[in-house]
């Protein structure tokens, strides 16, 4: 696509600040991070939405999917049980779908989501 923000970040014509690429998707932090890890997985392949995904799209999919829980540990948000088997850190991955859905790039992508929130040691706390 020539006018696809994401189609021109994963062929280098973007400058982005990239946490992962391959022959098959890049990744790279959000501009507007909604918390303090915030990074895309893009598929190199332009796939306006989850919807268009078919069945020649699962290993894509799947990879995207591995890549995630690798990323968010190497950005310092992985999710890790402590020597008493107690769960800690973690990450959240969102893929948004159509306007109602809140897709801004209609380029497929994921987003993964972590790091602390002030809210849940609050709660923590009580």
């Amino acid at each position: 696509m020539d006018n696809c923000i994401f189609c021109k970040i994963a062929a280098g014509e973007i400058p982005s600040k990239k946490v992962y690429e391959d022959e098959d998707v890049i990744a790279f932090h959000d501009i507007n991070p909604a918390a303090p890890v915030h990074f895309l997985i893009v598929p190199r392949k332009h796939i306006p939405t989850l919807t268009e995904c078919g069945p020649e799209d699962t290993v894509l999919l799947g990879k995207m999917a591995a890549l995630a829980p690798k990323l968010a540990a190497e950005q310092g948000c992985g999710y890790r049980l402590d020597g008493d088997g107690k769960p800690s850190g973690g990450f959240k991955t969102l893929f948004n779908t159509g306007p109602d859905g809140g897709q801004e790039v209609y380029h497929l992508h994921m987003h993964v989501i972590g790091g602390p929130h002030p809210w849940r040691v609050k709660f923590v706390q009580q």
